[in-house]
């Protein structure tokens, strides 16, 4: 897999040259407004990236914009692919990789997540303090590619490196109410049962979606710091009676934007 990776990162380097993102933002599903924040200097579709995933889903721009933020080199990956689009999980973390051969050592992982925790509503923000990623492969299974990391890296702190405090600093200046709580990843693309929603509460989980988890973990593989927000834009299943939809994860998407690129903003602003 890193020999792949590495041929993606040439491939992106023909149009980026020099360019070295320090930071990168992968963006989830109907997040992609916050690259318009970003003073642009290239752009490179995925499906223009021989060997590289490319994105099936509504709300996935499906292409990485580099440029400036804050005066910082930045890269913005304008969505993700899922497993459950039918790649594997090593496929899934590809972009997360190249952009560590790009030069990046922070990453900043969102998502649009199902609410468990009854104290968050739809539109607010969650800072992912620790994740459970048991009901996936993980993205390390395989060969190991020393290039990246060790075998068996340690998880005990995924979300660290200063990224919690920074983000938390951002938010109360911002007056912008941000949770903390343990993001659950599953395999979907089939929303949760009430009964799986309440087993995830009991584990400890207070929101749930279908990625962000083995990224983190291939993030940290590499050795790069990470953070991770959620937009909650539904509240999981058997919450409340309302069905669940992608068109309700978008509109929310679009009605909490305004806060989480002003929180990225500051984020990026701050690291």
């Amino acid at each position: 897999m890193y020999n792949e990776c590495l041929c993606c990162a040439e491939s992106i380097r023909k149009t980026t040259g020099d360019f070295k993102p320090e930071i990168a933002v992968v963006l989830g599903s109907g997040l992609g407004g916050f690259a318009d924040s970003v003073d642009a200097e290239f752009s490179v579709k995925y499906a223009d990236i021989p060997g590289f995933p490319t994105t099936t889903v509504a709300g996935h721009g499906g292409r990485f914009v580099f440029g400036y933020l804050a005066g910082k080199p930045i890269a913005v990956a304008l969505g993700r692919v899922h497993c459950y689009e039918g790649y594997t999980a090593a496929q899934a973390v590809m972009p997360v990789r190249v952009l560590k051969l790009l030069g990046v050592k922070t990453v900043i992982l969102t998502n649009a997540a199902g609410g468990i925790n009854t104290d968050f509503k739809p539109g607010e923000l969650m800072l992912i303090t620790d994740h459970i990623s048991l009901f996936c492969e993980s993205p390390l299974i395989g060969e190991n590619a020393e290039q990246f990391g060790e075998r068996f890296p340690d998880m005990s702190e995924v979300y660290g490196g200063g990224l919690k405090d920074a983000a938390l600093k951002a938010a109360e200046k911002l007056g912008i109410n941000l949770h903390r709580g343990v993001y659950a990843q599953v395999k979907g693309p089939q929303y949760e049962t009430p009964a799986e929603v309440r087993m995830l509460s009991r584990l400890g989980a207070d929101a749930v979606g279908m990625s962000t988890a083995i990224e983190a973990i291939a993030a940290r593989h590499a050795g790069m710091n990470v953070c991770g927000i959620s937009l909650i834009t539904n509240m999981a299943a058997g919450i409340k009676k309302e069905p669940l939809s992608h068109r309700e994860v978008l509109e929310s998407s679009a009605a909490g934007e305004k806060d989480f690129c002003a929180l990225l903003s500051a984020i990026i602003e701050a690291v």
